[in-house]
């Protein structure tokens, strides 16, 4: 007994990707995909698992703030097949070092954040809140706090 292979309409696609089937549509305008979905003899979008595993990448090549012009460039080379492999590890190691970058900076971001947070702590914990609050010539939020970072 041969296996058929799963397919699923655009309604079924978009609940397990969460996308919207507008987002979806949008998608694959947009030459998203590694190729366009099969059409069923009434005409209606049908995708494949691997097209279902395709576009949960997408959504997180999205949220990790990957341009569309760099998921499309990689669902070129991926639906060209083999021989670009090396072109799509330049786009990926690229985008990788966005993360990084972005993901350091967050970091610096969550550092000084939390020296807030403990400073606010402290003052409120001593009962000197109000003093959290400089005078217009220092400005608000001046009241030292242990930093690492040489921030207050």
């Amino acid at each position: 007994m041969l296996d058929t292979p799963v397919e699923f309409s655009i309604g079924q696609v978009a609940e397990r990707t969460g996308l919207s089937v507008h987002t979806l549509r949008l998608y694959e305008r947009e030459g998203l995909l590694t190729s366009r979905p099969r059409r069923s003899s009434a005409g209606r979008r049908v995708y494949s698992e691997w097209d279902v595993q395709w576009l949960d990448n997408c959504t997180k090549f999205r949220a990790s703030g990957m341009p569309l012009a760099a998921i499309r460039r990689l669902a070129e080379l991926v639906g060209e097949g083999p021989g670009n492999e090396a072109e799509r590890l330049e786009l990926l190691r690229a985008h990788r070092q966005r993360v990084l970058d972005r993901i350091a900076e967050l970091h610096d971001c969550l550092d000084l954040i939390s020296n807030k947070v403990g400073a606010y702590e402290e003052a409120v914990r001593q009962g000197n809140a109000d003093r959290l609050w400089g005078t217009r010539s220092t400005g608000p939020d001046t009241a030292p706090a242990p930093d690492t970072h040489g921030r207050r």
